[in-house]
């Protein structure tokens, strides 16, 4: 487990620098064609918005990629409970149940508590 936890690790990263400078390099080579309409490739985070290019494509790439890695790395790094799949599996108990009367009879609701100030019946 922890050779593919350090492979993925090792990926992530290499996806990151190189996603860095696709994007700084994407920038430098659009920001001088129209930037400031929006048409460069500073129009969007992937590039240039109206075609799709190389360093357009390697950089999609590249981010899902990263998205990829991301996602395999907390799945391997939360921890699993050995038995059961759901939440109400795994919980505590934390009283005991109460006990059914036999013969299935149910029992009778406790009496009020007597109060000095009931009203006598006429």
């Amino acid at each position: 487990m922890t050779i593919v936890h350090n492979i993925l690790i090792a990926v992530q990263i290499l996806a990151a620098i190189a996603m860095v400078g696709l994007i700084l390099l994407q920038h430098g080579k659009g920001a001088d064609m129209g930037a400031a309409f929006g048409s460069g490739s500073s129009g969007s985070l992937f590039g240039a918005s109206g075609s799709a290019n190389f360093l357009s494509r390697t950089t999609a790439v590249l981010a899902a990629l990263f998205f990829a890695c991301t996602l395999l790395l907390a799945y391997f790094g939360t921890p699993r409970a050995a038995g059961g799949g759901s939440l109400l599996e795994r919980a505590p108990i934390t009283a005991p149940a109460s006990q059914i009367p036999a013969g299935n009879a149910v029992p009778a609701p406790a009496a009020p508590a007597s109060d000095a100030t009931q009203i006598p019946a006429k």
